[in-house]
């Protein structure tokens, strides 16, 4: 069998100017012409295994150093942004995407990031961005849906976090451990301290006595995140720099927004690494308890890092995840799968997520149906924040974790679905158009009232199913 034809362009014109050399120079070393530099580095030369030993020989350099070790990577991700719809009528091979990977980084990564642009620019297209009028009566974006817009055109996954905290996970994966290295590292000494210093806040940098402050009301797991958060606020501004780079933001409140969300990513990615928590939840079958029991995390943590298992070539399950309180008020969305329910739904009272609020502290799994007949697992519970001594209040919510039911099989709550209807529910009253709805609020668009002088129809609004 014949050897895969290797181009390796960029990577030498890179090894080139890391040695400061001109082609005519490296042409001299290698003895051959600079033209065929020039060929090799414009792709339309192969690099044989002759060249490639006499490259090593010459250079004094590992072979493996030419080697692109994000080639892999970048080629999953090519993978997954092609499989938008966009590209469906197109034949890429899996073979081509390998090559463009490995031969044609720089063109890969302008793809990519096309890719991800044209993502936002679609949510935005498609009013995925509200709009508030400001005080000067002209309009502009709600920087909590420019925030989720952000996260949601990148699946709510970033693997340079996932690598840094998995990184650093090895060595701070106690709360003892991370204590020693922020003070190690930054010469602060972090503490618990009550009420009365933080006035009802849960961390505080007490930057003129160099102390951090960590309210003593969190629970274990709080007080492993707020550490984590820390670290990440303090080490790791770069990396978030970069990534806020790609957008393009109409306001610094989005900034600050986008910053935060990624601060608690990677906190979040520092107590649950990327690919333990994946196996895990695999060999768990995405039993968010007992994965929270595992890593020493809350229910909501855990669900939370559910929603970010898009790392492409190592997916997990795609989640999406909403957090609502009692008055229905949506506190939270994170969005790993792309479905227009986490986007937009939340409202409609026949979802566990509201019902869940009868039964605290206990999971609930339901089968749900959408209008356009598309199917969703349900996995909810309540969580409480606040309190922690008596007279302290606290507020509890709830969160619902859900995906598509194509996936059922692969949850653990798939047993106690089976053999039971979904509950049909709506994205919100004004778009649902069932005409059967006990506990529709409102009429939808675009539907006539059916007068009822004769007949109660036992439902709050009568409209024609035509």
């Amino acid at each position: 069998m014949a050897a895969k034809t290797l181009y390796l362009g960029p990577r030498l014109k890179k090894l080139r100017r890391e040695m400061g050399l001109t082609q005519a120079n490296m042409a001299a070393d290698l003895d051959i012409s600079a033209s065929y530099i020039a060929l090799m580095e414009r792709n339309q030369r192969p690099v044989t295994a002759e060249m490639l030993l006499k490259l090593a020989t010459t250079y004094r350099i590992d072979v493996a150093d030419l080697a692109d070790e994000h080639a892999d990577e970048t080629a999953a991700r090519l993978q997954s942004a092609l499989r938008d719809p966009l590209f469906a009528d197109i034949a890429i091979e899996p073979l081509d995407i390998d090559d463009i990977a490995t031969s044609y980084p720089g063109v890969a990564e302008a793809l990519l990031r096309l890719h991800t642009a044209f993502g936002e620019e679609q949510l935005a297209l498609a009013g995925r961005r509200e709009v508030r009028l400001g005080a000067s009566g002209e309009a502009g974006a709600d920087p909590v849906a420019e925030a989720r817009a952000f996260l949601a055109a990148r699946r709510n996954c970033f693997p340079v976090l996932d690598d840094s905290a998995a990184e650093m996970a090895r060595t701070l994966n106690t709360y003892e451990a991370m204590k020693d290295h922020i003070c190690e590292q930054h010469g602060l000494d972090l503490r618990l301290a009550d009420d009365g210093l933080l006035r009802g806040g849960t961390r505080w940098h007490d930057y003129h006595r160099r102390r951090v402050h960590i309210s003593e009301r969190l629970d274990h797991a709080g007080r492993r995140f707020q550490a984590g958060l820390q670290i990440a606020i303090m080490e790791q501004g770069s990396s978030m720099d970069a990534l806020l780079a790609e957008g393009r933001f109409d306001s610094e409140d989005t900034t600050r927004l986008v910053r935060r969300a990624l601060q608690s990513y990677w906190a979040a990615a520092l107590l649950m690494p990327y690919r333990a928590f994946r196996k895990a939840a695999e060999d768990l079958r995405y039993d968010v308890e007992a994965l929270a029991s595992r890593f020493a995390v809350s229910f909501e943590q855990a669900a939370h890092r559910l929603t970010t298992l898009q790392r492409p070539g190592e997916e997990g399950v795609p989640f999406f995840f909403l957090r609502v309180d009692r008055a229905g008020n949506v506190s939270k969305r994170l969005d790993g799968a792309g479905f227009p329910l986490a986007r937009h739904g939340g409202a409609c009272p026949l979802w566990n997520i509201h019902e869940v609020f009868a039964t605290p502290g206990r999971v609930d799994a339901q089968m749900i149906e959408l209008p356009d007949g598309e199917r969703y697992v349900s996995i909810a519970r309540t969580v409480r924040a606040g309190g922690g001594r008596f007279g302290e209040r606290s507020v509890t919510r709830a969160v619902a974790l859900a995906c598509s039911a194509e996936h059922m099989d692969r949850l653990v709550y798939s047993e106690a679905l089976k053999g039971t209807e979904p509950t049909p529910i709506g994205v919100a009253c004004r778009l649902c158009h069932r005409p059967r709805c006990i506990a529709r609020s409102a009429p939808p668009m675009g539907r006539e009232l059916i007068p009822s002088r004769f007949r109660d129809s036992g439902v709050p609004f009568d409209f024609s199913a035509d």
